[in-house]
């Protein structure tokens, strides 16, 4: 993924729609402290994402990222919920929408990739979250659009980073009657 990233020339979008990912030790570790870790401590596990973000970003390429999640949020999307201020810094654009918002919307069932809106990479993963590293190229127009359009459905309903204010577990939502 990270060779076609690099050779975008415009757009980068990315959605995810699983609750669940591969348990990376580092997130093993946050859960063990009592997901007390300090995060700025992260800087290092996440170093490598945002140098590479900030090398496509350098060349005017817009990345964006869309997660489309379950409230309350499981562990490992809060964990990545609150490592996603390094994704920001690093220069991509990320939002959040709580799969309650996104019920109404017609989106593929696997995350994918779009790149300069003329290549999706499909990418597949086990139920436990494990990444299959098996992706599936699609760059007929006639199937690349329908995708490109669903990603902008989900990115103008969702909510900016900076605004998303997860449910916490336990707590009903303000809309909740």
């Amino acid at each position: 993924m990270e060779t076609l990233i690099r050779e975008a020339r415009h757009s980068v979008v990315h959605l995810e729609q699983r609750d669940e990912y591969s348990a990376e030790p580092e997130y093993l570790g946050w859960l063990e402290a009592g997901k007390r870790t300090d995060l700025r401590a992260m800087g290092a596990y996440m170093a490598p994402w945002k140098e590479f973000v900030g090398e496509v970003t350098a060349k005017g390429v817009v990345m964006r990222r869309a997660r489309i999640v379950s409230e309350p949020l499981s562990d490992y999307i809060e964990w990545e919920h609150a490592l996603t201020e390094f994704n920001v810094e690093a220069g991509e654009q990320v939002r959040w929408l709580s799969r309650r918002d996104a019920y109404d919307l017609l989106t593929p069932t696997a995350d994918f990739y779009v790149i300069d809106s003329q290549l999706v990479a499909f990418n597949f993963n086990a139920g436990d979250g494990t990444s299959l590293r098996e992706y599936e190229y699609v760059s007929d127009p006639v199937r690349v659009g329908p995708v490109v359009a669903s990603f902008e459905q989900v990115w103008n309903r969702a909510v900016d980073h900076a605004d998303y204010k997860p449910a916490r577990r336990g707590l009903l939502s303000p809309d909740a009657t």
